[in-house]
């Protein structure tokens, strides 16, 4: 090889290396082979694949009707140290996914309970939840111990794991409308009980492997528990309540706060001698009430968990499984096929003892049954500790895996089958949308007067419109009829872009409509109107000018010549912050025909942040709202007093969110002492939230003919 260099003496010479090669193609592939030796080191590379796998496993197995929980599963072992060896599960990078995702598991867990159902159930909620986890054990355990071999630690923990059950099949029944029917209410809280106790039981059984169960350990788990407890159920809530008022709403800061939050918890757990997922799980409890299930926070959680975390996580836990174990002897498919009927047998029984305390119908107990005999969160939650700890072998961990594909499957099957029948027979859950389509689906309006005081306003409505509904929320701007009437349209909707953006954050579909109008009134309820929209959100108007009328000029116009249900709203503090609703409601309010939709969207409230209801009215009012399907956690207490309506103020407390249904003149439940009560109630709370609702409702007249009895105060 040769380069030329300049010389005096001539134009070019050559220079020749004899005894120095350089070779930089060698250290090419050298180092490229290297990249590429198995296991994979890299990474970035590392990182990629497991992407790739993310990515393409939902895509390829949605073709063959395969879950994706398993098919990540199979995935991690067909590139696991037992399979083809393109990633060591002992890699740092992937250890560190593992956990994270484990913990965020957990959390979801947690987070996803509804507490209200379980408050309004709890009694048979508790005894429920009593049922699948002892009876799985009592079946369990002697399968483990005598007809496995296994000892005492692992045939008790590997018992516990039947105890636990994941609501693999619960977006069934929320598809079809029936989310709250006792027998789904029933089970859902049952899994608080269930998966706490399941994950005390593994805290005692690591520590007697390991030779550290004796009474100072009790002790020391007694006061870990307590202590951990009064930080998490009250100062957590605290701390995150403070927070998510004086923070920017549905901010990335907001979520960053509660992952720290989960890692937090699982770390002060693992000081006190438990196991971090423990924390992981109490931090969701102690957050569930302030993080609505609609909100744009609880997309992010769903998003990164489902997107990222989780699955890694159960690529992870294939990385586990030893193939060659199942060469080796039928050991493996013994394990697993004893394990599996052990699981759902346990389930079943757990079920029809449920059914026959509470004489719930057989297809109540089938739902039942389908919804808690799915293992796959707790349960790996349980078997990848055991294992990592060395108290599990393989063969119970590569059965569980079986376990887990054989009872989602079955699981889906049985809920499905259930859950269609209750519904079919359950007047007030259609499955089909009307023949008017979309048109027949709930549509909201938010009429926009300042764009910078709208945000609340708009989560307000994130929270009440209905999910099966495929029509936007529209926010509407009306603009004076002027010279600047295009510039001010153009600005106005520019503004209103970060609003759209914070709704699209939560999967709701928002848009926006701009119009110009002489008198913003007529354009609010022309737009109403032109768009069938069911529902109109507005804030509550300023004290500019010396109008002594219902809430001002405006607004008045608007509830004079509004038929739809209109929300005037003042929220004074973020939604979470709220620890209960109060509804004021008048005389014969039951006979309106908005009716049926303020009790809709109180429950919906009550249930999105997870606070309970109390009724103040007539009893004839509370009668018919108790029988309501749809009205769980409600509190009544009689209240008549109409000629001193704020007389009921001493029963509302600092942190309420205050509801008045009200009427305009000529309608059926109005009262003369409505026109200023609006004003009255805002001059006795200023710094609460409140919520003055007009009803779609009946003039008068209109019953005047016929034989309903209308209240006279």
């Amino acid at each position: 090889m040769f380069i030329f260099v300049h010389d005096r003496g001539a134009m070019f010479q050559p220079f020749h290396f004899e005894n120095h090669k350089v070779t930089p193609m060698t250290d090419f592939f050298s180092e490229l082979q290297h990249e590429f030796a198995l296991p994979f080191t890299n990474p970035v590379l590392i990182f990629a694949i497991l992407l790739l796998i993310v990515l393409l496993a939902p895509i390829l197995l949605k073709r063959i009707n395969v879950p994706s929980i398993i098919g990540l599963i199979l995935a991690g072992v067909l590139i696991g140290p037992h399979g083809l060896n393109w990633i060591d599960n002992a890699h740092g990078g992937v250890q560190m996914f593992s956990s994270i995702g484990l913990l965020y598991i957990m959390f979801i867990v947690g987070l996803e309970l509804d507490l209200g159902e379980f408050m309004e159930n709890k009694n048979k909620s508790l005894l429920f939840g009593f049922y699948t986890f002892i009876i799985p054990i009592i079946i369990g355990f002697p399968v483990c111990y005598y007809l496995l071999g296994y000892d005492a630690n692992a045939s008790f923990l590997t018992a516990s794991m039947f105890a636990t059950h994941t609501l693999v099949a619960y977006p069934i029944v929320s598809r079809l409308g029936i989310a709250r029917n006792q027998a789904v209410a029933v089970t859902v809280g049952g899994t608080i009980l269930t998966d706490t106790a399941v994950l005390i039981i593994l805290a005692v059984v690591l520590s007697g492997s390991s030779g550290s169960l004796d009474f100072t350990f009790l002790v020391r788990l007694l006061l870990s528990l307590v202590l951990f407890s009064g930080v998490i159920f009250l100062v957590v809530p605290r701390i995150a309540r403070w927070f998510f008022q004086y923070s920017e709403s549905e901010k990335y800061s907001n979520y960053i706060f509660v992952i720290l939050i989960v890692f937090a918890s699982g770390f002060l757990v693992e000081l006190g001698g438990i196991e971090p997922i423990i924390g992981a799980f109490a931090a969701g409890l102690a957050l569930n009430r302030l993080i609505p299930h609609s909100s744009a926070l609880m997309n992010r959680i769903e998003f990164f968990g489902n997107a990222l975390f989780i699955p890694v996580f159960l690529i992870s836990v294939g990385m586990l499984v030893d193939v060659s174990v199942v060469t080796q002897g039928p050991r493996t498919l013994v394990v697993a096929v004893l394990l599996t009927v052990a699981a759902l047998a346990g389930k079943w029984l757990a079920a029809w003892a449920t059914q026959k305390s509470f004489r719930f119908t057989s297809t109540q107990r089938t739902l039942i049954y389908g919804l808690s005999s799915s293992h796959a969160a707790a349960t790996l939650a349980v078997i990848i500790v055991g294992y990592r700890a060395g108290i599990i072998d393989e063969y119970i961990l590569n059965g569980t895996i079986i376990l887990i594909l054989i009872t989602c499957i079955v699981a889906s099957i049985y809920t499905q089958k259930s859950a269609r029948k209750i519904a079919l027979s359950e007047e007030n859950a259609p499955l089909t949308p009307s023949s008017m389509g979309e048109f027949a689906q709930e549509k909201i309006l938010v009429p926009i007067a300042n764009p910078s005081h709208i945000d609340y306003h708009v989560e307000l409505a994130l929270l009440l419109k209905d999910k099966k509904s495929v029509n936007p929320i529209s926010l509407l701007g009306v603009v004076p009829n002027n010279k600047e009437a295009e510039k001010n349209i153009v600005s106005f909707r520019k503004k209103l872009q970060e609003f759209v953006a914070s709704a699209k954050a939560a999967e709701v579909n928002v848009d926006i409509i701009t119009t110009i109008d002489h008198n913003p009134a007529d354009g609010i309820v022309r737009i109403a109107r032109e768009t069938m929209s069911d529902i109109v959100i507005m804030g509550w108007p300023g004290k500019a000018g010396l109008l002594d009328k219902l809430l001002g000029e405006k607004v008045d116009l608007v509830v004079k010549n509004m038929d739809k249900n209109l929300f005037v709203c003042h929220v004074e503090q973020n939604l979470i912050t709220h620890k209960r609703i109060v509804v004021i409601s008048p005389p014969s309010a039951e006979k309106e025909e908005g009716f049926g939709m303020w009790v809709d969207k109180v429950v919906k409230l009550s249930s999105e942040l997870s606070i309970p209801v109390l009724h103040l009215g007539h009893p004839e009012t509370q009668q018919v709202m108790a029988g309501y399907k749809k009205a769980g956690n409600f509190m009544y207490q009689p209240f008549t007093d109409w000629d001193n309506p704020l007389s009921c103020g001493d029963r509302i407390r600092k942190d309420d969110m205050v509801i008045l249904i009200s009427a305009h003149v000529g309608y059926i439940s109005h009262l003369p002492i409505m026109e200023s009560l609006p004003s009255r109630l805002e001059n006795r709370f200023p710094h609460h939230s409140r919520i003055v609702v007009y009803p779609k409702q009946q003039f008068a007249d209109q019953l005047l003919g016929s034989d309903d009895f209308i209240f006279i105060p």
